[in-house]
């Protein structure tokens, strides 16, 4: 599979990289058997990105990712977490003895001395500007703690402030075709500061799968129920922070605009990767199948302008006002 460096860091990852939210907690039960074959068949079709966070599972997704990697030294994948979200969320909690401590555990659940990428995961909107932050991660860089660093947000407006910081070498930030907003105000400006774009949400918590319809019940456990109004975490993460209803009729014209050979997920994959400076996009995936299909669409070909041209109407005729004011 193709790679692309991620920004400053001079590292690189897969153009279709693996989440690995799923191999955690908040969409139902995967079991360790299950989430340890994902991992195997993403890494078998290419992928050598992964993306985790210390929250996910409280530590769960790090840790089988670890597993892992220890049974398969010959494979070279880049391993990416996040911290802050397991603290208050409060601005005052994102200092450099918090910052060592968290580091501290997902080593620990990492199994490694250095970690290859280490983001701040969605915090407070003030914490992007603050001085004080931005020489905490330059601290754990100096000690060897990370190899490079970067931030997760919500808002446009959030990935702007961060990618005006010298030593940020990535911004994760929700795209496809439901969020498109970041291509008009994020990905040109990260370009040209030399600032990796890692695309997540990249299926709209698989709205754009096209399986859902307006009967389907996800298990209680899984986000998709209990937050689809903000109540556990921002209302983004859950569906681009779409209206399910309004999101699975649109989610259904969407997916009869997929061109012979593309499921309609692997068209908002192929999607995303056709974007200019987006480095790697990170579906995420429950089972095997999922995975293999997901890293297959690097290999499709792009589709032609006029399919593009489609999913641009459909996004700004049934949801650009639903999500642009707020992210």
């Amino acid at each position: 599979m193709d790679e692309r460096v991620i920004g400053r860091s001079g590292q690189r990852a897969s153009v279709i990289g693996l989440g690995t939210w799923q191999l955690g907690a908040d969409w139902g039960d995967v079991d360790d058997k299950e989430a340890l074959s994902v991992l195997e068949t993403a890494a078998e079709a290419g992928v050598t990105f992964f993306d985790t966070a210390d929250v996910y599972g409280d530590g769960r997704s790090e840790r089988t990712i670890a597993a892992f990697l220890s049974g398969r030294p010959d494979l070279h994948v880049l391993v990416a977490t996040k911290m802050g979200r397991r603290a208050d969320q409060i601005p005052e909690n994102y200092v450099l003895d918090n910052f060592r401590a968290w580091n501290d555990r997902s080593r620990r659940n990492l199994g490694v001395d250095r970690v290859d990428l280490v983001q701040l995961h969605c915090p407070p909107t003030p914490v992007y500007s603050r001085d004080e932050v931005f020489d905490a991660l330059d601290t754990l860089v100096e000690e060897e703690r990370v190899a490079a660093y970067g931030v997760s947000v919500e808002t446009c407006a959030e990935a702007l402030t961060a990618i005006a910081r010298p030593n940020v070498a990535s911004v994760q930030i929700i795209l496809n075709p439901f969020r498109m907003k970041p291509l008009r105000e994020v990905l040109p400006a990260a370009e040209a500061a030399g600032v990796g774009i890692i695309a997540r949400v990249p299926l709209a918590s698989g709205l754009l799968s096209g399986k859902y319809t307006a009967d389907t019940v996800f298990p209680a456990d899984d986000h998709r129920t209990y937050n689809r109004h903000g109540e556990a975490f921002d209302q983004g993460e859950t569906f681009s922070g779409v209206d399910y209803a309004t999101g699975v009729e649109a989610a259904a014209e969407f997916a009869a605009l997929a061109p012979e050979g593309y499921t309609p997920a692997q068209l908002a994959l192929r999607w995303i990767v056709a974007q200019p400076g987006v480095t790697t996009v990170i579906p995420g995936a429950r089972n095997p199948g999922q995975a293999r299909a997901n890293a297959a669409a690097a290999k499709l070909p792009e589709p032609g302008a006029r399919t593009f041209a489609a999913i641009r109407e459909l996004y700004e005729r049934r949801i650009k006002d639903q999500v642009e004011q707020r992210w």
